[in-house]
């Protein structure tokens, strides 16, 4: 029982040590950019829901209008920032978004 709690207190150690250097690489840009992606995705599940006819009834013009004012706004630091990553994330996001409007409308 000894043995096992020595080598259950060199792992706990060992992962306490992992975590602490991966986290440590973790900066504001990769978490800005899951803001990003969490904004895009917001009405997502939405869209999909009207577009299988499993509900009828659209998101909000105002959580819509939220969400896109804090990407335009978000874009327009990515430029000013020089940030490609962001700048073709919200771009690629912004045409997605277009694309599944027009094909709720459309049908």
């Amino acid at each position: 029982m000894e043995k096992f709690l020595v080598q259950f207190d060199k792992f706990v150690t060992g992962m306490k040590t992992f975590f602490a250097e991966q986290f440590s690489h973790i900066s504001a840009e990769a978490i800005g950019w899951v803001a990003v992606l969490v904004l895009h995705c917001a009405t997502v599940p939405t869209w999909i829901a009207v577009m299988k006819g499993l509900t009828d009834k659209m998101p909000g013009v105002d959580i819509i209008l939220m969400v896109w004012t804090a990407l335009v706004l978000l874009f327009i630091k990515a430029i000013l920032n020089k940030d490609m990553l962001n700048i073709i994330t919200i771009g690629l996001g912004f045409a997605l978004q277009a694309t599944l409007m027009a094909l709720i409308f459309i049908k």
